[in-house]
């Protein structure tokens, strides 16, 4: 699943292409792409979850400020997320790319990747997912990107 969420981020979000609406047509892309129909009905609900995650009324918690507290994970988040994604979510936060809300939407979104292995750079494309999706949040996707491109190979020195 992870493989045709990447595949939309690349082809048609990040590319600034025209985004299809129509479910069908996508479906049928993607299927020709090779990817699987149940991966591929997996991934557009993961998507139109994320998008549903804006909505404050069915996830009131993310409007609750979180200026005071830290993030306790539960023993399946840390399953996923590994002591480097953990470390790098809060690095995101102490730079402002994340915030209370989309630290959590992140963390909603990689919970409901289908996966038992789960990387760091995994992570980061979930991010700039989760920031391109949430209006407002340009600057923090710009950074993002920064971040994600602009890393240097190699030892610095």
């Amino acid at each position: 699943m992870f493989d045709i969420l990447m595949y939309l981020f690349e082809n048609y979000i990040h590319s600034e292409a025209e985004v299809m609406v129509d479910h069908d047509i996508l479906t049928d892309e993607l299927t020709r792409a090779g990817f699987h129909q149940d991966e591929i009905y997996k991934a557009l609900t993961w998507l139109e979850k994320l998008a549903a995650l804006q909505d404050t009324d069915a996830y009131p918690y993310l409007t609750r400020v979180g200026r005071q507290s830290f993030r306790i994970y539960t023993a399946e988040e840390k399953q996923l997320l590994d002591v480097e994604c953990r470390g790098f979510l809060l690095f995101l936060e102490q730079v402002n790319v994340l915030d209370f809300t989309t630290r959590e939407m992140v963390i909603d979104r990689v919970m409901e990747l289908d996966t038992k292995f789960f990387s760091i750079d995994d992570l980061k494309w979930v991010v700039l997912m989760v920031l391109f999706n949430v209006p407002g949040k340009e600057n923090a996707y710009s950074q993002m990107e920064d971040l994600i491109f602009d890393e240097q190979e190699g030892p610095s020195h």
